[in-house]
């Protein structure tokens, strides 16, 4: 999972990006931590071409709050440079797989498509 520091580096990744997930946590967000390589498993076995992105709330505050994180974890799912999902403090990696389902398939199938 790719660590995130500044606005610029995020954007990049989201507009450069198919799909995209950012995890927005913290060090000391035990919920985060354990969320983190359960994600990361998720996206190796089942979505191969997902780019995953960590931004550490407590190292990169402004990045936080310029994107109304305020609460812990959060995660953005992203396709072809726009949001398409937010799932914050209360979610399961099943609700994450399944709003990457449809679109994630949709997605890898026009990218291969267009070459």
């Amino acid at each position: 999972m790719r660590v995130i520091d500044s606005e610029e580096t995020l954007v990049e990744l989201v507009n450069t990006s198919s799909a995209a997930l950012v995890l927005y946590g913290g060090a000391s967000c035990g919920v985060c931590q354990s969320v983190k390589p359960q994600l990361e498993r998720m996206a190796r076995e089942e979505f191969p071409a997902l780019v995953m992105a960590y931004v550490d709330c407590q190292a990169s505050a402004p990045l936080c709050a310029s994107r109304s994180i305020f609460s812990l974890p959060v995660i953005h799912l992203w396709f072809q440079g726009q949001r398409f999902a937010e799932f914050s403090r209360v979610f399961s990696i099943g609700d994450v797989r399944s709003a990457l389902e449809r679109p994630y398939c949709l997605t890898i199938q026009q990218d291969i498509a267009e070459q």
